[in-house]
């Protein structure tokens, strides 16, 4: 089913010493479908599958597939399926009851192959955790996704289960954040938090009416990832390289429809505002030195980045904004390109390829943040130290 990655930090060197108490990040896995689609290939593809016959609509696609700066992306949709649910590429059929019968297994299975190699990483059995935080938008059911992963990954059945659903972009720091006080608030804890997401819910046929519909086409794509968190880790056992120092998270006024999800018998839709880049932009220096104020920190450009690419225009607006220099998001930039946006997911790949960048970094920064946009329009950020 799908394609694990993980790799094993016991011998990183450690630059700086963890705050007693404070939560950190022991180990970090990701996962993908098996399927992975080059940008290139997409449009074809897309058009093929769902039998579109208008020339305009694959022209504006391929512009889309251009601008998004994606290279390549994994998804759970094959022609397997869609030979087994030719209704999904039709328009106006209610379909809600095949996706879920795609996506409710296919999202607890890319998490727990996220999860193993979380914790293959991380070097402890896997009855050393305590507590479990499951996020996704991607699946519905009673009992949830937590429960079943749980099961599937042999954890006690004490463990403690939280399950965020349908908070999208945001909900891997919402996560991070929800992990960080369970952690923080029970001594010797170890939470698995793990993202799970697919795109089957809304798949579906191109139609000018939802023009956004082309706009998730060629930007998002599939897949999980595992983090493991504690508070004062095992020296010799455990590996910290960041520590969550402190977290915000606000909501803006009034912009309740600027990204608006409506689930439907057909599955979900989408709309998303023109203004949002300009909406975060408005906000997002006050909303950052709220974070740096609680280490006394004032110039952007000597932290490290780790932003959620919700796309190329609102990195863009961050860095005009906050006058950073270049290579600040590249960590981003290059998660986009390489995945797509993986929605709450898409924040720990991020995670991972700054962790590298600043092993191999000389004097590399100690301070940075982690940020999030999503509905609401929610603000979520961590601010993190480098361990």
């Amino acid at each position: 089913m799908s394609k694990v990655q993980g790799n094993r930090n016991g011998s990183a060197k450690q630059l700086h010493v963890p705050t007693p108490g404070k939560a950190t990040v022991l180990a970090l896995g990701k996962a993908f479908p098996s399927q992975i689609i080059p940008q290139d290939c997409l449009v074809e593809g897309y058009i093929r599958d769902t039998k579109c016959v208008d020339v305009a609509i694959k022209e504006k696609l391929e512009r889309l597939c251009k601008t998004t700066t994606v290279k390549t992306r994994y998804t759970v949709m094959s022609k397997e399926i869609l030979d087994k649910y030719p209704e999904l590429a039709t328009e106006g059929t209610a379909t809600i009851r095949q996706r879920l019968e795609i996506t409710n297994p296919a999202v607890v299975e890319m998490a727990f192959e996220a999860c193993l190699a979380c914790i293959k990483e991380w070097g402890r059995p896997v009855e050393d955790i305590t507590h479990i935080v499951y996020v996704s938008s991607s699946e519905i059911r009673l009992p949830g996704g937590d429960l079943y992963l749980a099961s599937k990954l042999g954890l006690r059945n004490d463990v403690g289960r939280v399950m965020l659903y349908f908070l999208g972009c945001y909900g891997g720091v919402t996560g991070l954040r929800v992990a960080k006080d369970i952690a923080e608030n029970n001594p010797g804890s170890r939470v698995l938090l793990t993202t799970s997401e697919t795109t089957i819910l809304g798949f579906r046929p191109p139609n000018k009416a939802r023009p956004y519909d082309l706009v998730g086409a060629a930007l998002f794509g599939d897949g999980a990832a595992a983090v493991i968190i504690g508070s004062n880790p095992v020296w010799g056992q455990e590996s910290p390289f960041m520590e969550l120092n402190y977290a915000v998270q606000q909501f803006l006024p009034d912009t309740h429809n600027v990204i608006d999800g409506r689930l439907s018998e057909e599955g979900i839709n989408f709309k998303l505002g023109r203004d949002l880049p300009q909406k975060i932009d408005e906000n997002i220096e006050v909303f950052c030195n709220k974070l740096m104020a609680k280490a006394n920190l004032k110039d952007f450009n000597e932290l490290f980045w780790a932003v959620h690419p919700g796309g190329p225009a609102i990195l863009n607006k961050l860095e005009g904004t906050l006058k950073l220099t270049s290579d600040k998001l590249e960590c981003s930039r290059q998660a986009l390109m390489d995945y797509g946006n993986v929605s709450s997911n898409t924040i720990f790949y991020v995670m991972e390829k700054m962790r590298d960048e600043l092993r191999k970094k000389e004097g590399s920064e100690e301070w940075g943040l982690a940020l999030a946009f999503g509905p609401g329009i929610t603000f979520e950020g961590i601010l993190l130290r480098s361990l």
